[in-house]
């Protein structure tokens, strides 16, 4: 059962990115990488590393995506901030794939959830 629940996840995601606009697209991608950072962190806690590996690569590949959306010519210094705190996600991220560390996914999910916030109140001076 499980399983198709996360393929039909997989989809829905696919399908609200291709209805979003930049500002909804970035938010969902944070909420899918929210989502697999503690997917990632359930399969180190149960000790399934092949498991691990992929939901780890699923998040940078997330993180990749999102530094590329940051607008170098508009954004000034808020996106050189932004670029380098994903570029530490990543680190991190990296690290945790060897360490195995919980706390290095905490902290990640801690910062990520913060630019989350963040970019929601962005949205809302924009409507």
């Amino acid at each position: 059962m499980n399983d198709s629940y996360d393929g039909y996840r997989a989809v829905d995601l696919e399908v609200r990115v291709c209805a979003a606009s930049p500002y909804e697209l970035v938010l969902v991608m944070f909420d899918g990488l929210l989502d697999e950072l503690s997917r990632a962190r359930g399969h180190i806690e149960a000790s399934h590393y092949e498991l691990k590996g992929q939901s780890l690569e699923k998040c940078m590949n997330i993180l990749t995506a999102l530094n590329s959306t940051l607008d170098y010519e508009e954004g000034g210094e808020l996106v050189q901030d932004l670029s380098r705190l994903y570029d530490y996600c990543l680190h991190r991220l990296v690290d945790v794939s060897v360490s195995l560390s919980v706390t290095g996914i905490d902290e990640v999910v801690h910062l990520l959830g913060q630019i989350r916030d963040g970019w929601e109140g962005v949205n809302a001076s924009h409507h």
